[in-house]
């Protein structure tokens, strides 16, 4: 089940960022510095939050937290809406939580009238990409970039609605 998070949900921002630092470090090597910055990033987000212009969807399976997607409209008048944080648990991909998530959140987007939505990630996780082309995204910006932690192709996504 995906539902929309409006409220303080116990628990999200932790098992977010732990299902971050996880997949990551297992599948990327991704340290400490990853870790500590989904979690400092996604706080800030947290306490920010305005539910007219920010989203948060968690994907629950057996009330527990597997998955989540967030969209943060702070910025949406000038550099546009920005994807955040998009994770499922390795036991339930490739069950179409994913696609909920995603299908969710650009929902959202249209409904805000965003005229620009972007993402930021990295070469290499041809899943969550498969997701973000289905939807329009399109590859406008690539380049070498260490601010992940360690060193990756970072690319931007974006989608003019």
């Amino acid at each position: 089940m995906i539902v929309t998070v409006s409220q303080y949900m116990p628990g999200l921002l932790g098992r977010i960022t732990e299902l971050h630092a996880g997949y990551y470090h297992r599948h990327w090597g991704f340290d400490l510095y990853f870790e500590a910055k989904v979690a400092v990033e996604l706080s800030d987000f947290m306490q920010k939050f305005d539910s007219k212009r920010d989203g948060l969807w968690a994907a629950i399976q057996d009330d527990h937290i597997i998955g989540a997607m967030a969209v943060s409209g702070r910025d949406a008048a000038t550099i546009g809406a920005r994807l955040r944080w998009l994770i499922v648990a390795p036991p339930y991909q490739g069950r179409g939580y994913g696609k909920r998530l995603m299908s969710a959140a650009m929902d959202f987007c249209r409904q805000a009238r965003f005229s620009r939505v972007y993402l930021t990630t990295f070469a290499g996780l041809d899943a969550a990409r498969y997701l973000y082309e289905r939807e329009g995204f399109r590859v406008v910006a690539e380049q070498e970039d260490a601010h992940w932690g360690k060193t990756v192709r970072e690319q931007v996504f974006e989608l003019k609605q």
